[in-house]
């Protein structure tokens, strides 16, 4: 019998927890937040009441866009991860690894790219790595590695929400969805749509952050959590923080911000968009007396959120009531409906 094809993208929860949190190396009390589904950066104790806060991604060139788009992505969706800690990133190491026929103009911009985004967000470079090697189709990030010191009280985690929390989600679904393809499938898109709202849905790929979200969220007040909603979009997302921190969640479709350039990509390409790769989408649960704060200051720093929801405390409740009046399970996709699309469009 043929065995099942692995999903593309993220491996699937079960295997993470079954197998791979099993092979964690030397167990180490210092290490107070360790890897855990759902959870965007480890937490380790380095004494004097101070914390490491650590997050790693790998990141691909997007085909038809600059490579200074890729620097840019490369620091930026680094750094999101812990931002969303609640914590300013502050240092970061990186591994290019490109083919060995890249040109040493498209090296340099890379590089320019990467080292203008670092000082755009004030994070120092203290190493890597560089090389050329033969099997890269096109230059890729091996491994984007992102520091932070913080006070041990002054971060929050995935597994903070608290019953009665208020939902809150910015900018909308499927924020990177949109904004790739949008690039890659221009021409599918310019047989039915006006060009601004094409040019509305590219310009999405320079949302592909959360960094000034988490920081403005965390510098309000009242914050419990934070989650980048990435492969799995925004409704696993909202699964991984209710089972993170061990709560319910009562969901309504209907109060999302939702762009239109958003909805234009994904009806184009039948894509479900709570459930698509959704990079610049941040997911925060607040204490609601600080919830009109919370959004103001993200509206002030040009950043549109809602409250979506509400943090229950019946764990057996988790619910996304959509747009059409039926209700579906918060839930991880058995496949994000990105990828298929994606791979289609650069093959």
């Amino acid at each position: 019998m043929t065995a099942a094809k692995p999903k593309i993208g993220k491996i699937d929860r079960e295997l993470f927890s079954e197998f791979i949190l099993h092979r964690l190396g030397k167990t180490d009390p210092s290490v107070i937040v360790p890897p855990m589904t759902g959870i965007d950066a480890g937490v380790v104790d380095i004494g004097n009441g101070n914390v490491l806060i650590i997050a790693e991604d790998p990141i691909f060139a997007v085909p038809k866009q600059p490579l200074d788009m890729f620097g840019w992505y490369t620091v930026h969706i680094g750094a999101s991860d812990v931002a969303v800690m609640g914590v300013r990133p502050q240092y970061m190491t990186y591994s290019l690894l490109l083919p060995p026929e890249t040109s040493d103009q498209d090296f340099r911009t890379i590089v320019d790219s990467i080292h203008r985004t670092a000082v755009e967000l004030g994070i120092a470079i203290v190493g890597g790595h560089t090389g050329y090697y033969p099997g890269f189709a096109a230059p890729t990030i091996g491994g984007i590695t992102v520091f932070a010191i913080a006070e041990k009280d002054k971060y929050v985690t995935p597994a903070g929400a608290r019953p009665g929390n208020d939902v809150i989600l910015t900018k909308g679904p499927a924020i990177e969805t949109a904004g790739i393809l949008s690039v890659l499938r221009e021409a599918d898109l310019q047989k039915k749509y006006p060009e601004g709202l094409i040019r509305d849905a590219q310009a999405l790929c320079r949302q592909m952050t959360v960094v000034e979200d988490a920081l403005t969220a965390m510098a309000a007040g009242g914050v419990t959590a934070m989650h980048d909603a990435t492969e799995g979009g925004v409704i696993g997302g909202l699964f991984e923080v209710a089972d993170a921190s061990g709560v319910g969640m009562v969901i309504d479709e209907s109060r999302f911000v939702y762009p239109d350039e958003v909805r234009m990509v994904c009806e184009t390409f039948g894509i479900d968009p709570v459930a698509a790769i959704a990079e610049g989408s941040l997911l925060i649960t607040a204490d609601p007396a600080s919830s009109e704060k919370i959004i103001g200051a993200l509206a002030q720093a040009g950043i549109r959120s809602s409250v979506i929801g509400t943090v229950t405390a019946d764990p057996s409740t988790r619910t996304l009531k959509r747009r059409d009046g039926t209700t579906a399970p918060l839930a991880i996709p058995a496949q994000d409906p990105f990828w298929p699309v994606f791979f289609e469009s650069v093959v």
